[in-house]
């Protein structure tokens, strides 16, 4: 049986030295990126570093960021700016459930009239 705390992706489940294994990084830049804001690992009550599913994922994130050229600036830009399209997503998904609308995937499309319809 898995344990329900598994299944809870913010969950600090590992400690900065397995973190790093999974990410494939030294535990010190786990340190730089903290430092820099582009990760904030939970604190154990005796304040040491938890990282979760979700903080090994953005690891790989910024990992695979780092691959494509970008420093730490452009980076933490570029996470700033999906958390920003997430948000905005989410809102637009409220709006639309306010207003009653369905999600594009489930509207159905209705047939145009044919311009010049002579019979």
């Amino acid at each position: 049986m898995v344990s329900p705390g598994w299944a809870d992706l913010d969950r600090g489940l590992f400690s900065i030295s397995v973190a790093a294994e999974l990410a494939g990084l030294h535990p010190q830049t786990l340190r730089i990126y903290e430092r820099e804001g582009l990760l904030d690992p939970a604190r154990s009550a005796g304040g040491t570093r938890r990282y979760s599913r979700r903080d090994i994922d953005r690891l790989q994130e910024i990992c695979a960021l780092t691959a494509d050229g970008l420093n730490l600036v452009g980076i933490r830009r570029v996470l700033q700016l999906q958390e920003q399209t997430r948000q905005l997503q989410a809102e637009l998904a409220r709006l639309r459930e306010l207003a009653g609308e369905q999600p594009a995937a489930r509207r159905t499309r209705q047939p145009r009239p044919r311009a010049g319809g002579g019979a």
